[in-house]
């Protein structure tokens, strides 16, 4: 089967749960045989074109910033939107399935456009839905109406659709989705087995993006007040990652006299990551939105309870059996960070244990495999 996979971003030039999913879905296909395309920015130096094995890597556009100051810039997807439709024109035909992101929306747009000429099957994942509040807060009070307005038109496209997460799924229905939703519990690609665990040492861990959905700043009078309540603890923190929001983070390393016992080194390598989590008191993951929550999986997968946050947004805080395989947060304030933090020190090793027995009695649910399974499949009857 032909596939082209539409997506803005490509791992690891970009770091992210979508990235990784669309790496991941391209690389797996592949080597199933079928014959895979993945379109997207160009996010590399010129000559410097990645190789993904047995996968065809297409620009849909230049070298863009996709953010400034944590948002998504709106030009981007519009440039991409335009190199998508262009390149579905070029190659029509070329295609039994168009896989793409719902966001950003243009690429899907310009997709459904050139479908009839292509005579493509779409295949649509919803990784998130935005409320009409949520696109107000984002982009303002007439930007975050136009992307909503957007968001629904995208909605009523004849698609076959998928989404990660039961909250989205419920999302799509109400915005008005009137075919089959699908949802894709599986993104986690590494081993189907629980790890055995590992002592853990007294290093709060959290690994991702620092841009304002992810409250990374939070972490830092969460971690101080947790110090004070676990004053035997010898309590640290480890803060992985990078973006807009990471010199905040260092100040208020610096103003709460915490250099030396938070350490915020910015990206290291995946494996630097699997260690960390793996020895890791807890991930932490104060994030006010989640489409997923792929760390939560991955950290439970090596027996390391999370703590997320209640959100309306949070889809991760699905991902979370609370006293199992992490703790809920009310909020993120310091307070009630720091006292989930102290849950999980008081949980001790047994908290650990449960944390593997969870991840193993769902594994499969969890895992890629799982969800490639259900995707490949549906590419025969999509619409």
């Amino acid at each position: 089967m032909r596939v082209c996979l539409v997506y803005d971003c490509l791992f690891p030039f970009t770091v992210g749960g979508a990235e990784r999913w669309y790496r991941n879905l391209a690389e797996r296909l592949a080597a199933e045989g079928h014959a895979v395309t993945y379109l997207t920015l160009r996010q590399w130096d010129r000559g410097a074109r990645p190789a993904i094995p047995g996968v065809r890597v297409a620009t849909a556009g230049p070298r863009l910033a996709l953010y400034a100051g944590g948002r998504r810039r709106v030009l981007p997807p519009l440039v991409f939107g335009a190199g998508v439709g262009w390149h579905l024109l070029r190659h029509h035909g070329a295609y039994d399935v168009v896989h793409t992101a719902s966001f950003p929306y243009f690429s899907l747009l310009a997709a459904a456009a050139l479908r009839p000429l292509g005579r493509y099957r779409l295949v649509v994942d919803w990784h998130e839905v935005w409320t009409r509040g949520y696109w107000r807060e984002y982009l303002g009070r007439v930007g975050g109406s136009v992307g909503w307005a957007v968001q629904r038109l995208c909605v009523r496209i004849p698609q076959r659709a998928f989404c990660f997460s039961r909250l989205h799924a419920a999302r799509l229905r109400a915005e008005g989705y009137r075919g089959e939703v699908t949802t894709l519990e599986g993104e986690y690609a590494g081993r189907p087995a629980p790890a055995v665990t590992e002592p853990a040492e007294p290093v709060v861990v959290f690994a991702g993006r620092h841009i304002p959905e992810k409250r990374v700043p939070a972490l830092v009078p969460a971690i101080a007040r947790a110090r004070e309540m676990l004053p035997g603890a010898d309590l640290r923190g480890l803060i992985l990652g990078d973006g807009p929001d990471r010199a905040k983070v260092e100040q208020l390393v610096a103003a709460h006299g915490l250099d030396g016992v938070i350490r915020v080194p910015g990206f290291v390598p995946p494996e630097a990551v699997e260690a960390a989590l793996r020895r890791a008191l807890c991930l932490v993951l104060p994030s006010r939105r989640e489409g997923y929550g792929l760390v939560v999986v991955e950290a439970a997968a090596m027996g390391t309870p999370s703590v997320v946050v209640r959100e309306p947004d949070n889809a991760a805080v699905e991902l979370i059996a609370d006293g199992e395989n992490g703790v809920v947060a009310p909020t993120s304030s310091a307070e009630d960070l720091a006292t989930a933090i102290a849950r999980v020190y008081a949980a001790g090793p047994a908290l650990r244990t449960a944390t593997a027995a969870w991840f193993g009695r769902n594994a499969r649910r969890l895992s890629l495999e799982a969800s490639l399974d259900i995707v490949v499949a549906s590419y025969a009857a999509a619409s």
